[in-house]
């Protein structure tokens, strides 16, 4: 089994694209709790495949040569998955709460590669 980091994307255009700020507090505040309990369902449905839970991140700070500052990207969670190929493990975030339910825009897949020379 190969493993993959999976990270949770959003934006201001796929909030706007969603609705979810035209939705009424009492629609939002539906919206969101039936956005976790599919989240809870969809970990229970793969947590023989999820690795690493991960979860939400916070603000973003940048380091580079020209030292450090606050920094801002699409990136709103991450967890990592196990799965047989990039395909496989990319079938398990289909219609995922993260999009089909919360305004999230997408879910990135990537295979986790050994470190060289290691």
């Amino acid at each position: 089994m190969k493993k993959f980091l999976a990270v949770f994307t959003g934006s201001p255009g796929a909030m706007q694209d969603s609705g979810w700020n035209a939705l009424s507090d009492t629609e939002r505040q539906e919206r969101n709790q039936a956005g976790i309990s599919a989240w809870h369902a969809w970990m229970e449905k793969y947590k023989s495949q999820v690795s690493v839970a991960g979860g939400p991140v916070g603000k973003t700070m940048r380091i580079s040569r020209i030292g450090i500052a606050n920094a801002q990207n699409n990136l709103s969670g991450y967890l990592v998955v196990t799965a047989e190929s990039h395909e496989a493990a990319a079938k398990l975030f289909e219609n995922h709460p993260h999009f089909s339910i919360f305004p999230g825009e997408a879910v990135e897949v990537m295979e986790c590669l050994p470190v060289p020379g290691v």
